[in-house]
């Protein structure tokens, strides 16, 4: 359906004016068909990529709904984040600019109860929250759905991948069986059409093809990354190549600060763009790399929508993105106005499935990328030092440096290009002009030993390639195996006896440390507390973040520990966390409370609810003796 503009959606005046200040034009395909059946009233089921206007097309029907007066929460939004929730509660706010009196309010773990509470009491409109922290509000009493009118589950499968199906369901059946419900979803996974085919009644359904399909004028390169770290990548890139001006991609609002800070200190002119700048501050910024004033933007997702600024020439995807929607997102930031363009991606040994997803996607292939080397790096660096010079030269007004130098020569009986050397040294600042001779070679050993730990055919390589494919079905978790390098057990004060569940500690961490779920590893929930295996690269200021935040009422107050220890039979009944083993059938496994999110995590947690705490399910026969690591794990199929 394609519409020529939003009056033709039967949108009340209110909203028509709010949608002009924004600044939309016409309707996008996916507000075209969703609004229609939404303002009648109807449940829907949309299938749509992120970046297709998915907000727009359930704010405005639920903002045209609207009783006046604020009371109990007539809309619920859940979202699988935190970013997600604030970034949908301000679309919210800003298409009911003309609407007086409107309350909105984004619910999330990692914020203080204090603020949600005082808002709850005064009364709301609209709720857009995180699963984890609704039910909490649910279980407290302060939240009450009984006046819900509308239900949204925006990124469905995000959820579902987080483990937060339980949760979900339970949200679902806190509310009014008489409410309209909306589910948009970047997939239609199973499990998905299952809670689709509980929860809504004869649905509108619709489905919005994904434009993956990427502009031939751009070219695409990528570089395994081994043998160095990424930031010195970064900079051998930025030296050689020529380009205009530079958008640089990362995952998380921190990592912009961050890499903006380093990028700053080795000389070049960058600036960090994210969520938490305020609009004013950020179209200064934008203002500065149209003007030239910088070169470097370093962007979150979010923070880059919209952008357009002709003079970008290249995006690189320091960290890759979580779909391929979001890869052809970024890359149109260059190539504007039928100019040529440069993408390039950096990409990890566990990422080497994601990058043939994308490519699958794009249906293009992605060339790789030699990085430049040190006899590279080193001309441009003498070339550009050789050009100093002669613009110095050419500028004049030398006179009385030239006579200093005269006298020094005299004085000293030291040649004119000695002194000119050392000047030469001195307007380094003590900084080396070259990079040194045997740096190709050390860094070729390092990324033989990479390529050794993730060859092709290695188990944990296997297990990448499996799992990182977002935007094809959930996402099989990646865990490294005991012993393995690059990840740090964790201990957290929240366990089965505060009633979490693995999906909960998966979520909050997720979302508050901003990792993915395939950098999470093993989950063992104890009595009292749990173990988490993270990364061990994991900043303090994240740590101290974490220990504050809460799940299941808890504070996690997370800390290092030793290794994850083996689980073995139960040592003495003063010990309720060491759970004796269950006897198993020979040649039979049973899913191990390692658990995951996703389908795996339900079977996991639904069979042994379902056993209780008693004995075991069938007629098992005793294991030999206790293993060496957990028992075997269920796989997400």
């Amino acid at each position: 359906m394609t519409l020529s503009s939003f009056a033709e959606l039967g949108l009340p005046p209110t909203l028509l004016q709010a949608i002009a200040q924004v600044g939309y034009e016409a309707p996008s395909p996916i507000q075209a068909m969703a609004i229609p059946p939404l303002l009648q009233g109807k449940d829907l089921l949309g299938q749509a990529q992120t970046g297709t206007g998915k907000t727009a097309a359930f704010a405005l029907p639920i903002l045209a709904s609207l009783e006046p007066s604020a009371g109990a929460p007539q809309a619920l939004v859940l979202t699988p984040t935190r970013e997600l929730a604030i970034q949908v509660a301000e679309a919210f706010q800003r298409y009911a600019h003309a609407i007086p009196g409107f309350h909105v309010l984004p619910i999330y773990g990692g914020q203080g109860y204090g603020t949600q509470l005082s808002a709850l009491r005064r009364g709301l409109h609209v709720i857009v929250g995180t699963p984890g922290r609704i039910i909490d509000h649910l279980d407290r009493g302060s939240l009450d759905l009984s006046a819900l009118r509308t239900l949204v589950l925006d990124e469905a499968d995000e959820m579902l991948r987080m483990g937060f199906v339980e949760e979900v369901e339970r949200i679902l059946s806190a509310t009014p069986a008489g409410r309209q419900t909306a589910l948009f979803s970047a997939t239609m996974p199973t499990e998905i059409r299952r809670i689709a085919r509980t929860h809504l009644r004869d649905p509108a359904e619709i489905t919005i093809a994904a434009k993956t399909a990427t502009a031939t004028n751009i070219r695409q390169r990528h570089w395994l990354v081994s043998g160095m770290h990424k930031l010195d990548a970064l900079t051998r890139i930025l030296e050689v190549e020529s380009f205009e001006a530079m958008i640089v991609f990362t995952r998380t609002k921190l990592e912009t600060e961050e890499l903006a800070e380093k990028l700053q200190a080795r000389g070049f002119p960058a600036a960090a763009i994210n969520g938490d700048l305020v609009q004013q501050q950020r179209e200064r910024t934008i203002a500065q790399l149209r003007e030239g004033e910088i070169n470097i933007l370093v962007a979150t997702d979010v923070a880059a929508r919209g952008l357009d600024v002709e003079r970008i020439s290249h995006v690189i995807n320091y960290d890759l993105p979580s779909d391929a929607e979001t890869y052809t997102h970024r890359i149109g930031r260059t190539g504007r106005a039928g100019r040529s363009g440069e993408a390039i991606l950096f990409v990890t040994p566990r990422e080497r499935g994601l990058l043939k997803a994308i490519e699958r996607s794009t249906r293009q292939p992605i060339a790789a990328l030699e990085l430049p080397t040190v006899r590279a790096v080193n001309a441009v660096r003498i070339a550009r030092f050789k050009d100093r010079i002669t613009e110095t030269l050419d500028a004049g007004g030398l006179e009385v440096f030239a006579s200093i130098v005269s006298e020094y020569e005299q004085e000293h009986g030291v040649a004119a290009i000695d002194i000119a050397a050392a000047l030469a040294r001195m307007s380094r600042g003590g900084l080396p002009l070259l990079l040194a001779k045997g740096q190709d070679a050390a860094e070729a050993v390092a990324a033989a030993s990479d390529h050794a730990v993730n060859r092709p055919g290695d188990r944990s390589s296997d297990h990448s390639s499996e799992s990182a494919r977002p935007w094809e079905g959930p996402a099989k978790p990646v865990r490294s195996s005991p012993g393995s390098t690059g990840s740090q057990t964790f201990r957290v004060e929240v366990g089965e006896a505060h009633g979490a569940k693995p999906g909960n500690l998966m979520g909050a961490i997720a979302n508050e440390a901003g990792l993915e779920a395939r950098q999470i590893g093993r989950i063992r929930m104890l009595e009292q507390h749990s173990l988490v295996e993270l990364p061990e690269a994991l900043p303090a200021s994240i740590i101290k973040h974490l220990s504050k935040v809460r799940v299941a009422g808890q504070m996690l107050r997370i800390h290092r520990v030793e290794a994850m220890p083996p689980r073995g039979p139960r040592a003495s009944a003063s010990e309720p966390a060491a759970r004796a083993e269950r006897p198993a059938r020979p040649g039979t496994s049973r899913p191990s409370k390692f658990v995951a999110p996703g389908r795996s995590e339900q079977k996991t947690v639904r069979s042994r609810e379902s056993r209780g705490a008693g004995g075991p399910a069938g007629p098992d026969t005793p294991r030999s003796g206790p293993s060496a690591w957990p028992r075997k794990k269920t796989r997400a199929r």
